[in-house]
């Protein structure tokens, strides 16, 4: 297995891993404009992309997902919850569904909250450690949901409480129930307008954060009240990066 992580522009945190024996590849939340870096890499690595995933329809900046994918002759992924939302053909991800590239597994977690369809990539090597119904994970991207030492912002929906709880619910729920040892790999950190208060290290794992991100150790309603109060200003050029990632 290969695994690189591409810091991108605004802190944002990109992902190319894969089967390097089985010559395929999946490019995680790419930046427009950074779509030569992960072609260069394939080649490198002597892969096939394909599969292009964005975590959520993004806010903070514009995704390079489309295009990537288009010139890779990859398949473009989103959360199944976007179909009645962009305007452009896509690949639905459904929760609990699971994606083979080689010996790399990748199981897709719906984990609501930043976003309605936020969604979180639980990887496996097969040849580390067994696939399947006691499988072993390695790592977890957590997109925007998760970050170290914080979680992601709730108002991006326009409704900051009830979406603070879903982040609440999803991280004790689906995140957290993941064994301590796994790696987490969020796609901001520290500089990033997604979440206040994030880390400048740019992974951690789940144990670590259960016992020192102060986000995680709050009851729901103290999570709510934190998270609501503490929301980073609207970036910029939001509303026009929305439209572009919806196909507007």
């Amino acid at each position: 297995m290969f695994f690189r992580q591409l810091l991108a522009k605004d802190a944002t945190l990109s992902y190319f891993f894969g089967c390097g024996s089985c010559h395929v590849g999946v490019a995680v939340d790419p930046v427009l404009g950074d779509e030569q870096r992960f072609i260069d890499e394939a080649a490198k690595q002597d892969v096939k992309i394909t599969h292009v995933i964005d975590t959520h329809v993004h806010a903070d900046h514009f995704s390079g997902g489309r295009s990537l994918a288009e010139l890779a002759g990859a398949a473009y992924c989103l959360h199944e919850s976007n179909k009645s939302r962009v305007k452009y053909p896509f690949e639905a991800l459904k929760d609990g569904q699971r994606i083979d590239v080689g010996n790399v597994v990748i199981d897709v977690l719906h984990t609501p909250g930043h976003t309605p369809d936020s969604i979180c990539l639980l990887v496996t090597d097969k040849r580390r450690a067994p696939a399947g119904e006691n499988a072993t994970p390695w790592f977890v991207l957590t997109g925007d949901t998760l970050f170290v030492g914080s979680a992601g912002r709730p108002d991006l929906a326009g409704r900051e409480a009830e979406m603070a709880g879903q982040i609440h619910d999803t991280l004790h729920q689906r995140l957290l129930t993941l064994p301590a040892e796994v790696e987490l790999y969020p796609g901001h950190t520290s500089g990033s307008v997604c979440g206040a208060g994030m880390s400048g290290k740019p992974m951690s794992t789940i144990g670590f954060e259960k016992r020192w991100n102060p986000m995680l150790a709050m009851s729901r309603d103290e999570f709510v009240a934190t998270l609501t109060q503490s929301i980073p200003p609207r970036p910029a050029e939001m509303d026009r990066m929305v439209g572009f990632n919806l196909g507007n």
